[in-house]
């Protein structure tokens, strides 16, 4: 039974506790809006850095220091996110999204280089 359980949970199904009939949850459409949002927003922009743009390796760094600034947003489509926000919170929330990108991709290359000079 336990082994049961961790083979759902790792395909994303979680039996529901306290049911008197086996009934399980898919959480696999389940997902962080921000993280595409970020990926796409990272990919446009590495052209404006020529050190870090060859690099995909750099270019995951970004992501990453780019969505640890952003809260997350979870949604299970794309129209949730545009539906269950306003216009402002849509707008607040693509600022935000810009100016994590920027912060860091100067965050990575700064590091970058000071980690180059040795």
């Amino acid at each position: 039974m336990l082994q049961d359980r961790r083979v759902a949970a790792d395909n994303g199904l979680y039996p529901m506790v306290g049911l008197e009939t086996t009934m399980s949850a898919d959480f696999t459409s389940v997902r962080n809006h921000n993280e595409r949002a970020v990926y796409d927003a990272v990919l446009r922009q590495a052209a404006q850095y020529p050190g870090l743009d060859h690099n995909p390796e750099l270019l995951a760094d970004v992501a990453c220091v780019a969505l640890n600034r952003l809260p997350p947003r979870y949604i299970r489509h794309e129209v949730d996110f545009v539906f269950y926000l306003s216009e402002r919170e849509r707008g607040d929330s693509e600022r935000q999204l810009q100016d994590s990108v920027e912060y860091a991709f100067g965050f990575v290359q700064a590091r970058t280089a000071m980690r180059a000079r040795g």
